[in-house]
């Protein structure tokens, strides 16, 4: 498992399409948010835009950067080759998106200590935490379930875009409008219950019932992501 993260880790810093769009883009989309953080604390709260950051970088750091490599992986047989090896499939799966999670995390918890340091950090860590974990294991499942419907690493430019642009859209409204209308909508949606617990982890407010509440609609489609993988993902292209 660790030798496929590692060889997985260097093709990543190899492929210019994989690292534009799951390092150079999202990290320049979160510095925007924290160098302007007066004018978007003002639109929304710093609660806000550390959500924005989590959002944008897991979904362009980690399932835009998943479903292409998973995708690049199959279409060169190298999926199908590593079965053959005495890796399982888990270990495989583990492999290769290790690299891009890990790098995912440290991009989210790099942005999000910039964020405290210029403005303030959050009223509850843990809180925050647990958020960000939860958000990119959903992520993480999504991203393993849109695989299975990518054929080559060109067409995962599309097949990522409704979710990815669907979650920051999600994390934007309920940033930016609150939950106090269409509640469980918002809830509901990819994202949403996820952006409510990082906006209140780090304005404060979130009472522990409360924040339990919010986390099972993101452990929810966490099930449902991991279940949608298990019956789409493919390990050989479609012939």
């Amino acid at each position: 498992m660790l030798t496929i993260a590692r060889s997985e880790l260097i093709q990543i810093f190899r492929n210019r399409l994989v690292l534009i769009s799951g390092f150079v883009m999202p990290v320049a989309v979160g510095a925007f948010f924290v160098y302007r953080h007066e004018v978007f604390a003002e639109l929304g709260s710093l609660g806000y835009i550390a959500a924005i950051v989590m959002c944008t970088v897991s979904a362009f750091g980690l399932y835009t950067s998943l479903v292409t490599t998973l995708a690049s992986r199959r279409q060169n047989l190298f999926l199908k080759r590593l079965r053959s090896t005495a890796a399982g499939d888990a270990g495989i799966l583990v492999g290769l998106a290790l690299p891009a999670t890990v790098l995912a995390l440290v991009q989210v918890v790099g942005m999000l200590v910039v964020l405290a340091v210029v403005a303030g950090g959050p009223s509850n860590v843990v809180l925050l935490a647990v958020a960000v974990l939860a958000t990119l294991a959903m992520m993480l499942g999504l991203g393993l379930a849109t695989a299975g419907l990518t054929n080559s690493p060109e067409h995962a430019q599309v097949t990522t875009l409704p979710v990815s642009l669907g979650v920051i859209a999600v994390a934007s409204w309920v940033g930016l409008s609150g939950t106090e209308s269409l509640t469980l909508v918002k809830r509901l949606l990819p994202g949403g219950a996820a952006t409510e617990l990082v906006v209140g982890a780090w304005n404060g407010g979130v009472a522990v019932g409360e924040s339990l509440l919010l986390l099972a609609p993101t452990l929810a489609w966490v099930v449902v992501a991991v279940t949608l993988a298990a019956r789409m993902f493919r390990w050989e292209p479609r012939r």
